[in-house]
C-alpha cells in the first residue's frame, strides 16, 4: 500500500536562521517559549547542550515536526515512562524534559524523517494545553543551582572528568575525541550533562539525573554511576582476555584433532570410535530415559565423541553412559493382583503372622483398584529369628515381583546409599541404584535389612540419606550423586527390618509403617518345625523320610529343654544337629530308620541345657518372679531381696539402669510407708541394710516394669512368706501403690508360657493388649488384672499350706 504524500515543511524566520551550521550558536542566547510542542521519546533521554539524531515515523510525530520547522523550531523532548504504548496520554510522559531546537531534518523514501536536535535547557511541564493533533504544553525553564565557591563541587567535577577520561580509554564504543571535549569544559553543570549522555545506564537513572537541578547532587550521582560502569568494563575486559585465550587454545586443539582424525582415517583407526558412539546412541534410545536424563546422556555422549579413547575422561564418560543404559527407567514386572492366590503363597511360606499378611493383601487390593498407587514403606520389628527377612521374599513371590536385599548393618558412609560424585576416582552409584540395576526392574520388593544398626560418624549419617529413599512423597525424584539425575523410586516396595526401634532416628521411623513380629509360643514353634524346619533340614542334609523319625513330643523337648529364644534359629540348629548325626550313620551304611524320642534325645544333643528354676528359686521368702522384655523376646526375672544388720542403706545390684534403680527405691518407699496396709510388722529400719538383686548380673537391665515385682519381693522378705512359684507379674509402681501399664505384654506372656507359669498378673490398663496374644498361648494361663499392690497380695500369698511349709524350712528368717 502506497503511503500518502506529506505536505512539504515550510521554514520560517527564527533566531536559528543565523546559524547555518549545527552547533555554531550559543544555546544560552536563545529564549525558550512558554508553550512548546511535546515529542515523546522511547528509551532516550536528551540532555542540555547535547546534539542527538532522532527518527520520527507516526503521523502525529510528522505533523509535530512540520509545525516545529514552520514556526520557531523549538520542541520539548520528554521520555516515555513505559517502553511500549499503543496510544499515548499525557500521564505516560515524565514531567521533566529538555527544551531543544531542530537543527536539520531529512525526509526518507518510506515517509519517515530523521532530524538532528540540540538540547537547550531543562524544563518542567506545568500543564498540557493541547492533545490533538499532537501534544502541546506550557513549560517552566529550570536553571542549574550551583555554588561556584564550593570546593566539594569542584572536586566532584574534577574526579568525574578524570574517571570519564579513563572510561573512554577502556570503553570500545566511546571515541577518543570525547577526552578533548571533556577537558575543555569548565562548567560543572555542562560537564555533568555531557558525561550523563554517554553513560551506559538505564532510562530511569538518566531521567533522575535530568530532573536534578542541583549540580553538586548531580555530580555525586554521576561519580557513583561512573565507578560502577568502570568496574563492569574492567571485568568485561578481563573476561574478554580469558575468552580470547580459551578460543586460541580451542582453535589450536580443533586443528590438532582434525589432523589426528585425518591420520586415524589414513591408518583405519577412526571408524571404531564412531561405531561405538552410534551403538551407544541406539541403546540410549531403547532405554527410554526420562527427559532430564536423556538431556544429560546426550550431553555426555557429545563429549565422548570428541574425546580420544585413550583419555582417562573417556573411560569415566563411557562408564556413566553404561550405567544410564543399564538402569530400568521404564522396565517393570507385572503385579499378581489375584488376592486368593497371593494369600495362598503367604500361608504356604509362613505360619501365622496374620497382621503382616493382612497388610500385604490390603496393599494388593488397593493396587488393583488404583494403578498409580505409591509403594508402602513397611518396617518389620521383632526379635532375631522370627522370619523378618524370609517374609520379604515371600511377599515378593506373592506379588510376582523381583526381590533384592541390602544389609544396612554397620554401614557408616552416606555414599553407600547415595553414591559418589563422578569427580572421584572409581566412583559408583549408591547401593540403592546398584540393586535396581541388578534386578532390572523399577518396582521390585527392596528389603533394607537391619536398619536399626546403621552407624553415624565423621563419614556422615547414612540414616539421613535414607530419609529421601523412604519417603513416598519424595522418592519419585531420588537423586543419586553419581547419576546426578532424578530416578523414580515410588514404584519400589521398600521393606525394612529391625530388632528394636530405639536406635532408629525419629525422622526415619516416622516415614515407615511399623509392623511388630513378636516371638513365637511353644505351640507355634511346634507347628513351624513340623511344616518348615524339619523338611528343610532333611533336604539340607540329604535325608529321606525313612532315614529319620522325629515325633511331636521330641520336638517339644527340643523347644523347652534345648532352646530359650523368641525366634527359631537355635531350634533349627538343634534339629540340624540331629540330622547331621543321622546323616553320618546313613553315610556309614546304616540303613535302619533312626527314631529320636525323649529317651535318646540326649545322645544327639547332649544333656539338657535349660531347666525350670521356678520351684527352686521361689521356695524362699524374699524372691518374686517378674516378667521382662528383651531384644530376643520375653524373659522371666527372679528378683531377690535380703537384709542384714546395718544402718538402713539400700543396695541395688544386677547391672541396673537408672530407671530400674528408681523403681527399686519407689518400691522400698512404698513398703515402708504402707506397712500396716500390707499387714507386715516392720522393725526399726535403721538397724538393717537392705539388698535387692536381679540375677544374670552380666546383662544390663533397665525400665520401670519390674517395680511391682521388687515391691512383692520386699513384702515377701518382711512377711517371711514365700510367693507362689507359679505366679509371675509385671507393672510399674508408684509411691501410692498404683500399678501402671507397661509394654511388651505379648512377649512377656509367651515367656511366662515357656517357663511353666500358670498365673500372670498384669496392670488393668494392659488388659486390651491380650488381643495380640495367640489363643494357644493363653490356654492354661490365668490372667489377673490389678490396679494397686493390695490386689496382688492374695494372689501371690494365697496358699497358706505352702506358706507354713516355707516358714518351717526357714526358722531363722
Amino acid at each position: 500500500m502506497k503511503a500518502k504524500k506529506k505536505n512539504p515543511i515550510k521554514s520560517g524566520k527564527t533566531e536559528l536562521d543565523k546559524a547555518k551550521i549545527p552547533g555554531q550558536f550559543e544555546p544560552e542566547s536563545l529564549t525558550v517559549p512558554d508553550e512548546l510542542p511535546v515529542l515523546g521519546l522511547k528509551d532516550v533521554v536528551v540532555f542540555p547542550q547535547m546534539v542527538t539524531a532522532l527518527g520520527v515515523s507516526t503521523d502525529e510525530e510528522l505533523k509535530l515536526l512540520d509545525n516545529v520547522l514552520a514556526t520557531n523550531r523549538f520542541v520539548a523532548l520528554v521520555t516515555h515512562k513505559e517502553e511500549e504504548k499503543n496510544k499515548l496520554v499525557p500521564s505516560d510522559l515524565y514531567e521533566y524534559g529538555t527544551a531543544s531546537v531542530v537543527l536539520q531534518m531529512l525526509r526518507m523514501p518510506d515517509d519517515t524523517a530523521k532530524m538532528l536536535v540540540q538540547g537547550i535547557s531543562r524544563i518542567h511541564i506545568k500543564e498540557f494545553t493541547s492533545i490533538e493533533p499532537f501534544f502541546k504544553a506550557k513549560v517552566d525553564v529550570l536553571q542549574d543551582v550551583i555554588d561556584k565557591e564550593d570546593v566539594e563541587t569542584e572536586a566532584l567535577a574534577t574526579n568525574a572528568r578524570n574517571q570519564f577520561s579513563r572510561m573512554i580509554s577502556v570503553a570500545p564504543n566511546l571515541p577518543e575525541e570525547l577526552k578533548i571535549v571533556t577537558v575543555n569544559i569548565d562548567d560543572p553543570g555542562k560537564l555533568s550533562d555531557l558525561i550523563s549522555s554517554h553513560l551506559n545506564i538505564s532510562v530511569p537513572e538518566k531521567q533522575q539525573i535530568l530532573e536534578s537541578t542541583n549540580v553538586k547532587e548531580r555530580l555525586q550521582k554521576i561519580n557513583t554511576f561512573i565507578n560502577n560502569e568502570m568496574q563492569v568494563l574492567e571485568l568485561a575486559g578481563k573476561i574478554q582476555t580469558q575468552v580470547k585465550n580459551e578460543m586460541d587454545k580451542g582453535q589450536r586443539e580443533y586443528y590438532l584433532r582434525q589432523q589426528l582424525k585425518a591420520i586415524q582415517e589414513e591408518l583405519g583407526e577412526g571408524d571404531d570410535q564412531a561405531a561405538e558412539v552410534k551403538e551407544l546412541r541406539k541403546k540410549l534410545k531403547q532405554a527410554k530415559l526420562p527427559e532430564e536424563a536423556q538431556k544429560e546422556a546426550d550431553r555426555e555422549l557429545s563429549r565422548l565423541s570428541r574425546m580420544h579413547p585413550s583419555s582417562a575422561e573417556y573411560t569415566v564418560a563411557r562408564t556413566y553412559l553404561d550405567w544410564l543404559i543399564a538402569l530400568p527407567w521404564s522396565t517393570s514386572t507385572k503385579d499378581n493382583l489375584n488376592i486368593p492366590s497371593a494369600q495362598k503363597v503367604l500361608d504356604t511360606d509362613h505360619y501365622n503372622l496374620k497382621k503382616v499378611k493382612e497388610r500385604i493383601l490390603e496393599y494388593l487390593a488397593v493396587r488393583k483398584l488404583k494403578k498409580d498407587m505409591k509403594g508402602p514403606i513397611l518396617c518389620f520389628v521383632g526379635p532375631p529369628g522370627t522370619g523378618k527377612t524370609s517374609l520379604g521374599k515371600s511377599i515378593a513371590r506373592a506379588m510376582g515381583r523381583k526381590f533384592i536385599r541390602m544389609s544396612l548393618g554397620g554401614i557408616r558412609d552416606e555414599a553407600e546409599i547415595r553414591g559418589h560424585r563422578r569427580t572421584y576416582v572409581g566412583a559408583l552409584p549408591g547401593r540403592i541404584i546398584q540393586g535396581l540395576r541388578k534386578v532390572s526392574s523399577n518396582n521390585p520388593v527392596y528389603m533394607l535389612d537391619e536398619v536399626d544398626k546403621l552407624v553415624s560418624d565423621f563419614h556422615g549419617d547414612p540414616s539421613s540419606a535414607l530419609l529421601e529413599v523412604l519417603d513416598p512423597e519424595q522418592n519419585y525424584s531420588f537423586s543419586d550423586h553419581y547419576l546426578d539425575v532424578p530416578f523414580d523410586l515410588s514404584k519400589v516396595m521398600f521393606i525394612t527390618t529391625a530388632n528394636i526401634l530405639d536406635t532408629i532416628p525419629h525422622a526415619l521411623r516416622d516415614r515407615m509403617e511399623v509392623l511388630y513380629l513378636p516371638g513365637y509360643s511353644k505351640e507355634e514353634k511346634l507347628e513351624i518345625a513340623k511344616q518348615y524346619l524339619v523338611p528343610k533340614q532333611f533336604e539340607a542334609h540329604g535325608l529321606k523320610s525313612n532315614n529319620l523319625k522325629i515325633n511331636d513330643k521330641t520336638v517339644r523337648i527340643i523347644i523347652s529343654d534345648y532352646t530359650r529364644e523368641a525366634g527359631l534359629r537355635n531350634l533349627e540348629r538343634e534339629i540340624g544337629t540331629v540330622c547331621r548325626k543321622v546323616a553320618k550313620e546313613v553315610a556309614s551304611g546304616n540303613t535302619k530308620t533312626v527314631k529320636v524320642n525323649s529317651k535318646n534325645i540326649s545322645e544327639f544333643l547332649g544333656p539338657i541345657k535349660f531347666f525350670s528354676e521356678i520351684a527352686d528359686r521361689s521356695i524362699e521368702p524374699g524372691v518374686a518372679t517378674g516378667l521382662a522384655w528383651t531384644q530376643s523376646g520375653g524373659e522371666i526375672l527372679f528378683i531377690e531381696s535380703t537384709r542384714m544388720p546395718g544402718s538402713g542403706k539400700l543396695t541395688l545390684t544386677g547391672q541396673l539402669g537408672d530407671v530400674m534403680k528408681e523403681s527399686a527405691q519407689a518400691a522400698m518407699s512404698y513398703v515402708r510407708a504402707k506397712a500396716n496396709t500390707v499387714n507386715i510388722i516392720i522393725e526399726d529400719f535403721s538397724k538393717y541394710d537392705y539388698h535387692i538383686h536381679v540375677p544374670a548380673g552380666a546383662i544390663p537391665k533397665d525400665g520401670p516394669s519390674a517395680g511391682v515385682t521388687m515391691a512383692i519381693s520386699l513384702i515377701s522378705l518382711f512377711k517371711k512368706a514365700a510367693t507362689n512359684p507359679h505366679v509371675a507379674m509385671t507393672g510399674e509402681i508408684t509411691l501410692r501403690g498404683r500399678v501402671l501399664s507397661v509394654g511388651g505384654v505379648k512377649e512377656k506372656v509367651l515367656a511366662a508360657k515357656r517357663a511353666g507359669i500358670t498365673t500372670v498378673i498384669l496392670p488393668k490398663r494392659n488388659e486390651k493388649d491380650l488381643i495380640d496374644v495367640p489363643d494357644k498361648a493363653k490356654e492354661k494361663l490365668s490372667f489377673k488384672f490389678v490396679e494397686n499392690v493390695d490386689q496382688i497380695l492374695p494372689i501371690v500369698f494365697g496358699n497358706k499350706k505352702l506358706r507354713k511349709k516355707q516358714q518351717k524350712l526357714q526358722p531363722g528368717r
